[in-house]
C-alpha cells in the first residue's frame, strides 16, 4: 500500500468511477422534450394574451365610466345653475367646464298634446343639457321647466 501525501490547502482527488452504460428507457422519464416545452410555452403565451386583452377592456371601461360620471356631474351642476322660472328665457348657451364642452337649449315644448293657445297659468319649456367629454362621448339630459305665463 502506498500512501500519497496531499499538499496542504489542496482538495483531495477523488477517483473517477468508470462510465456505466445507461439502461434503455431510463432517460425518457428524466425530463421534457423540446416539443413539450414549446407546447407549454405556447399555452402560457395564449393565456397571457387573453389576460392582457381583458385588462385592456377593463381599463377602457373604467375610463368610459369616469367620463360619464364627470359628464353627469357637469350636467347636474348646469341644471342647478339654471335661472329661476321667471328669468328663464328661450335660447342657447354654450361653454366649457373642466374640459367638458356643454350646451343648454331652452325652447317651447314640441308636443302636439300641449296647445299653446289654451289659457293656462303655466307655459312648459323644454330644457336640453348636452355635455360632451374630451373623448367625444355625449351625455344629454332632457327636462321640462314650467314658467308662469305673462299676465297670468
Amino acid at each position: 500500500m502506498s500512501s500519497k501525501t496531499v499538499p496542504s490547502g489542496a482538495a483531495p482527488r477523488r477517483a473517477l468511477s468508470p462510465a456505466r452504460p445507461r439502461a434503455q428507457g431510463a432517460g425518457d422519464a428524466a425530463g421534457f422534450t423540446l416539443i413539450e416545452v414549446l407546447v407549454a410555452l405556447s399555452v402560457v403565451a395564449v393565456a397571457l394574451a387573453a389576460i392582457g386583452s381583458l385588462i385592456g377592456a377593463s381599463v377602457r371601461g373604467t375610463r368610459a365610466v369616469d367620463y360619464n360620471v364627470v359628464a353627469a356631474t357637469t350636467a347636474r351642476a348646469l341644471a342647478s345653475a339654471l335661472p329661476a322660472r321667471d328669468a328663464l328665457k328661450p335660447g342657447s348657451q354654450t361653454g366649457e367646464t373642466g374640459g367638458q364642452r356643454w350646451r343648454v337649449d331652452v325652447g317651447p315644448v314640441a308636443n302636439p298634446a300641449v296647445d299653446p293657445a289654451l289659457p293656462t297659468r303655466w307655459v312648459p319649456h323644454a330644457v336640453v343639457i348636452r355635455v360632451q367629454s374630451p373623448s367625444g362621448a355625449v351625455y344629454e339630459v332632457n327636462t321640462v321647466r314650467l314658467q308662469r305665463r305673462e299676465g297670468g
